[in-house]
């Protein structure tokens, strides 16, 4: 099946870090799921932790018994990707892939290469998160996963160390204000310490940049703008600033970062609501992360996925069922309790069950209240075009050759410069 865009570029798979959850139905059959009652197995795609353990997916294959489950989970979602764009629209995908709201503009070229979601279904996620997925037919081509409103997670032992208040209501109003005022007391946590107060200039950046309303891309045109956007180059200039002594240098998703949740390598780390899955999963031992009702410069939204079902897939009618299962308000409640994904469906986020729920490894933080008053603080939706990967990570990487001491700032911005040139 040949997409009216998909271009014939070969890109290389990265080998993903694979799990396989696999969940054997029993015997019997369920005419919902198969018609024919054939026992068949759906594969679920996904990376980071969206939150679909094994005993999650085991409500799917209890209500469709002729139907095994067996859910992939790629090392990074840079693996996901460039595996998904090389596969899409031949074979190899799974029956069920997810995508990174970061890739979306590039989806949504390819669109017809994707199974749409019925129509029915379309009123349960939030009007935004319906329409970035919407193509120019009107086929909504994903089922909304999350979205990442940020707070900031803390170590409230180290912040004791350091002098600072430990209390959560304590430290949002220390924190509150801009960037400026973020890095302020950051300069006041490394000179009590010597320790570094974030985890990297490149975690921090994207949180910077996901305020500015179209940092890459000109909305009306599609045209890249990012080198001559001065609001990119002051906040380049301003996290590295910082970061000469701030920053752990640990770069996101390496060991090493993993490992600085649990040994303190930092203190502070943004934090969209995903991220608590992370973090306690990094850092078992530890008794001091707390989150605090706060992010600075007001309100942010780091990432959000969905769930597409290739059209040329085995068990599409299936897949369907699964992905629209797996969005339910019921199943995104349970997603949120496993992992802190933050509900994207409407009603979800009405349901007493998220907000009255607090995190046992975060102190007892009432993360339901507290991400649900961090979505409300969200008041820009960044532009993202079909462009705004490649220049974003491009970005990552020049961030990171400065923090490693490969090259200077200057020679780093230059280099970007060039290789967000060479993308037009």
């Amino acid at each position: 099946m040949k997409s009216r865009a998909l271009r014939r570029v070969a890109i290389v798979a990265a080998a993903a870090s694979t799990t396989a959850l696999v969940l054997a139905g029993c015997a019997g059959t369920d005419s919902s799921s198969n018609g024919d009652g054939q026992k068949i197995t759906l594969t679920v795609a996904t990376f980071n932790d969206f939150g679909y353990t094994d005993a999650l997916l085991a409500g799917f294959t209890a209500e469709h018994p002729n139907i095994t489950v067996v859910h992939n989970k790629a090392a990074t979602s840079n693996d996901a990707r460039a595996n998904y764009f090389q596969k899409l629209g031949k074979k190899g995908l799974a029956d069920v892939e997810a995508i990174e709201i970061d890739w979306l503009p590039e989806v949504m070229k390819y669109s017809d290469l994707l199974a749409p979601v019925s129509d029915d279904l379309k009123s349960r996620w939030l009007d935004w998160k319906v329409k970035d997925a919407t193509d120019k037919d009107g086929n909504l081509i994903g089922y909304g996963t999350d979205i990442g409103p940020e707070a900031i997670c803390y170590r409230a032992d180290l912040f004791k160390a350091a002098g600072l208040p430990t209390d959560r209501d304590e430290v949002s109003k220390l924190l509150a204000g801009d960037w400026a005022k973020y890095f302020q007391v950051g300069e006041q946590y490394v000179k009590a310490t010597g320790k570094a107060w974030f985890d990297s200039a490149g975690g921090t950046y994207q949180g910077m940049i996901n305020q500015v309303a179209a940092a890459y891309e000109d909305p009306s045109s599609g045209k890249i703008t990012a080198t001559t956007n001065p609001e990119v180059k002051a906040l380049y200039d301003q996290v590295l600033a910082a970061s000469k002594t701030q920053s752990a240098h640990l770069g996101q998703w390496s060991d090493d970062w993993n490992a600085g949740m649990q040994n303190g390598a930092y203190a502070t780390m943004l934090c969209p609501a995903w991220m608590q899955g992370v973090i306690s999963g990094n850092a078992k031992d530890v008794t001091g992360w707390d989150i605090a009702n706060v992010f600075p410069n007001g309100g942010g939204n780091w990432g959000g996925s969905y769930l597409t079902v290739p059209a040329n897939g085995a068990h599409v009618k299936e897949a369907q069922q699964l992905a629209a299962w797996l969005t339910d308000p019921a199943q995104q409640l349970k997603a949120f309790a496993n992992a802190g994904t933050f509900p994207s469906q409407t009603e979800a986020l009405k349901d007493s069950a998220l907000l009255d729920s607090t995190n046992e490894f975060f102190n007892n933080a009432p993360v339901g209240q507290i991400f649900s008053d961090r979505a409300a603080a969200v008041t820009v939706s960044p532009f993202k075009g079909q462009y705004y990967f490649q220049v974003n990570d491009a970005m990552q990487k020049a961030l990171t050759r400065v923090e490693d001491g490969t090259q200077s700032a200057s020679q780093s911005w230059d280099q970007w410069v060039s290789e967000v040139n060479a993308i037009k």
